[in-house]
């Protein structure tokens, strides 16, 4: 099964698509970890991302196309149950290709799950994240403080670090371009009736329940 996971910056796709990964045999395909591991490795496409990166400007659509479909490819020579595509497609264009290309292969998206929160809320979650400098456990301000104020849960180091883009404006512009380049995706899969809603406000656990059941799987019901 193909999946994707839709949703604006901070509405917590990116932990549902690890939940699905270790639970269902599922692979997750993160366009931002392909990109950076592309550059990581030094790899042609690596270097071309890295270019548009280091200048400030998008990476263009065909160069994340390339990135998404080797690592579809290599997915499909594994024994994954499923993809679950997390941050791609971001806009209308790139959904097209990805629909045409995989047409080609014989598949093609089964399921669009859209993570739906609220953007005064996702402000709140974004502004308050902080993660553990040694081994990158996340922490918020409000809703998960270390047990112990200053040491990590996890490890025990004592650094903490905040992404520069976690800023209240830089969010806000992010939920613009989401709300503009990549909500049309919504219209555009809702056609073919493969849209599901989950409420991204609850917790962790009832959201994944919620994914559960509009994917089949588990003991969802």
């Amino acid at each position: 099964m193909n999946i994707i996971l839709l949703g604006p910056p901070g509405a917590g796709k990116g932990t549902q698509a690890k939940l699905i990964e270790e639970q269902y045999g599922y692979k997750q395909l993160s366009s931002g970890d392909l990109l950076r591991g592309a550059v990581a490795e030094g790899s042609a496409l690596g270097l071309q991302a890295k270019s548009c990166m280091d200048s400030g400007a998008l990476v263009p659509d065909d160069l994340v196309v390339e990135l998404v479909f080797q690592a579809l490819d290599s997915c499909r020579n594994s024994q994954s149950a499923g993809v679950i595509l997390d941050g791609f497609p971001r806009t209308v264009d790139q959904a097209k290709t990805l629909d045409e290309k995989l047409a080609a292969s014989g598949t093609a998206i089964d399921r669009v799950i859209e993570v739906r929160v609220a953007d005064d809320r996702l402000v709140e979650r974004i502004t308050g994240r902080f993660t553990c400098a040694k081994c990158g456990e996340g922490f918020h301000d409000t809703f998960k403080r270390p047990a112990v104020d200053g040491v990590c849960d996890k490890c025990g180091a004592t650094e903490f670090t905040r992404r520069a883009d976690d800023q209240a404006e830089t969010v806000k512009a992010r939920l613009v371009a989401y709300h503009t380049q990549t909500s049309p995706l919504i219209d555009y899969y809702s056609v073919s009736g493969k849209v599901v809603g989950v409420d991204g406000e609850a917790g962790i656990a009832e959201v994944s329940r919620q994914i559960e059941k509009a994917l089949n799987v588990g003991a969802a019901s």
